[in-house]
């Protein structure tokens, strides 16, 4: 309290201190107190520059404040859902520095209304299917068209399912976007893990004609990760090798010790990826034209791996096949480490 009553003392004082000899210039200027000619010349030189000084000064601040309007107009209409609003940059250097922070924060609201769009415009798309043939078989039983029998249940089943496994990736993935994503961190012998998961598919891939190779180091050191979301990785990437791989052809997995870390790879000899749409394998709801999965698989593995504190890439060249390789850090970072953590 007593420093804003010395803030407003000494504001008094320094007003009636302006104010006195302002008014003693002026007078001083019209002739009004009896001084030398000079220092007349001088008070009104003085008033002329503060004048200008003070004109200058009006046309700066209004310079300013309409700089500022339009930044007030901006975050309005950001406010009411128009994320495409920017704001030219001109003006002193701190305004546009403010300017461009502005529109900064603009492009990125943009761009996350842009993806959310796009999000709820694929989730509805993915929804769209097996819940239109869980009612077409539905109401084709119930009106009597179709017997109750296992041939005419079993699409309701399998749509289900798809359901199912929907709702548990969009889980997985917003776990991952909120940075909630659990890690169950244990060693994990991945050549057991590799060989687990090539038993699982091995049926699979039988079916459609194709090999399963294996080539796991022998230096092999365990990690520390979660065994069942690693696992899951693992099968998504050799579903997706065996399913766009053609019969006679073959999926290979190797697990190899490079320094600090280790590096797996799936290889297929399948038809390959369209160079067009392998810099974006790994975002949501991209799927390759004959795609019958959600396009989540990449998106989740790459966050997984992620969380991991590893990284992943696929290279591919079409009608050669395609190999994805992702790495795995052999001591987990600080901020990732531990068992059961969540993670950003």
């Amino acid at each position: 309290m007593w420093r804003f009553g010395a803030f407003f003392l000494g504001a008094v004082l320094i007003t009636a201190m302006v104010g006195t000899v302002g008014v003693w210039l002026v007078a001083n200027a019209l002739g009004l107190v009896s001084s030398p000619p000079v220092l007349r010349l001088a008070s009104i030189a003085v008033l002329v520059l503060g004048a200008l000084a003070i004109a200058s000064g009006g046309r700066a601040f209004r310079r300013v404040a309409s700089r500022f309007g339009d930044l007030v107009e901006a975050a309005s209409r950001i406010e009411s859902g128009d994320y495409t609003v920017r704001v030219a940059e001109r003006g002193p250097g701190e305004i546009r520095g403010v300017t461009r922070a502005f529109n900064a924060m603009s492009a990125r609201l943009e761009a996350t209304e842009t993806r959310r769009r796009t999000f709820l415009a694929d989730v509805t798309h993915e929804l769209r299917t097996p819940l239109s043939i869980i009612r077409g078989q539905a109401e084709a039983i119930s009106d009597g068209v179709y017997p109750a029998d296992p041939g005419h249940v079993a699409p309701i089943l399998d749509a289900t399912t798809t359901l199912e496994r929907l709702v548990e990736d969009l889980g997985t993935l917003a776990l991952s976007e909120t940075g909630s994503l659990v890690l169950a961190r244990e060693p994990v012998d991945l050549a057991v893990l590799v060989n687990s998961s090539l038993t699982s598919l091995a049926a699979t891939a039988e079916a459609a004609g194709v090999r399963l190779d294996e080539d796991s180091g022998s230096d092999l050191p365990p990690v520390e990760a979660d065994p069942a979301r690693l696992s899951g990785v693992l099968r998504n990437l050799l579903a997706n090798a065996i399913r766009y791989t053609p019969a006679g052809g073959s999926v290979r997995v190797t697990a190899q010790r490079s320094a600090d870390q280790v590096i797996v790879e799936v290889r297929d000899t399948g038809a390959g990826i369209a160079p067009e749409l392998l810099p974006r394998v790994f975002e949501r709801f991209v799927k390759g034209p004959g795609s019958t999965g959600s396009g989540l698989g990449l998106a989740i593995a790459h966050d997984i791996v992620q969380a991991h504190g590893g990284t992943i890439e696929a290279a591919s060249q079409e009608g050669q096949g395609t190999t994805v390789r992702f790495t795995l850090p052999l001591t987990p970072s600080p901020l990732r480490g531990g068992s059961g953590e969540g993670v950003s």
